[in-house]
């Protein structure tokens, strides 16, 4: 199982993800074992002093709802850490995507995405980005699996922070239906059991912020994995 630390950014800090609502996210450093400040770079400091984890999952909030980006600062990190391998969700439309860094990738938000399903010269991951339960954005990118790339993550934005445990029947049912494609469970892991469930499912890889920052996976876990 491979575990994929999330930086959730917002007005120039790490904030605390909680079910969606994003006008109500706190600094990282409150809800934190890792870290006493929110500011990105000592958030970094504190996810590799737990693990040397290798991908990392950064989503531009202010960029995903039209209110600034951060671009600058992601910028400074990829060229920081040339060896790792950064997820960044902007709220990019499909054919907005550019080549970018050799250690970066694009995310495919459905949430942003308001045009149809198809396909792109770039590579990117898809996530599948679901509000109480039911697709956000265009519903094609739901139904129309012939544009999935090879990884799709499934996001599941109500249980974002909220200690409730991921959707591990939909993750399952998507591994059973498109068995050739890497699904990524996104929102409510709670602890390594959770993630030992979802591996015994099918399912390899893990976004993860709650969990890790309060301390109930910590390194040996994560090795253990």
């Amino acid at each position: 199982m491979q575990i994929i630390p999330v930086i959730d950014l917002k007005d120039g800090l790490v904030v605390h993800a909680q079910r969606g609502n994003r006008a109500h996210y706190q600094p990282i450093h409150l809800h934190s074992v890792l870290t006493g400040d929110s500011d990105i770079d000592t958030v970094m400091a504190g996810f590799l002093k737990l693990h040397p984890f290798e991908q990392f999952y950064i989503a531009d909030l202010n960029a995903i709802t039209g209110a600034g980006n951060h671009w600058p600062l992601i910028e400074s990190l990829l060229a920081a850490y040339p060896h790792i391998e950064f997820w960044i969700d902007n709220g990019s439309q499909l054919s907005q995507i550019s080549a970018g860094r050799p250690n970066q990738k694009w995310i495919i938000g459905s949430e942003s995405q308001q045009s149809p399903a198809s396909r792109s010269e770039r590579p990117f991951i898809l996530s599948l980005d679901y509000k109480d339960r039911q697709p956000a954005g265009h519903r094609s990118w739901f139904e129309q699996s012939q544009f999935w790339p090879d990884r799709i993550i499934v996001m599941t934005l109500s249980r974002v922070g909220s200690n409730s445990g991921p959707d591990v029947e939909k993750l399952a049912e998507l591994h059973r239906r498109h068995p050739a494609k890497q699904f990524i469970a996104a929102g409510g892991i709670r602890h390594a059991n959770d993630l030992e469930n979802l591996e015994n499912r099918g399912i390899q890889a893990a976004l993860v912020a709650t969990a890790l920052h309060n301390g109930t996976i910590g390194g040996a876990q994560i090795k253990n994995l």
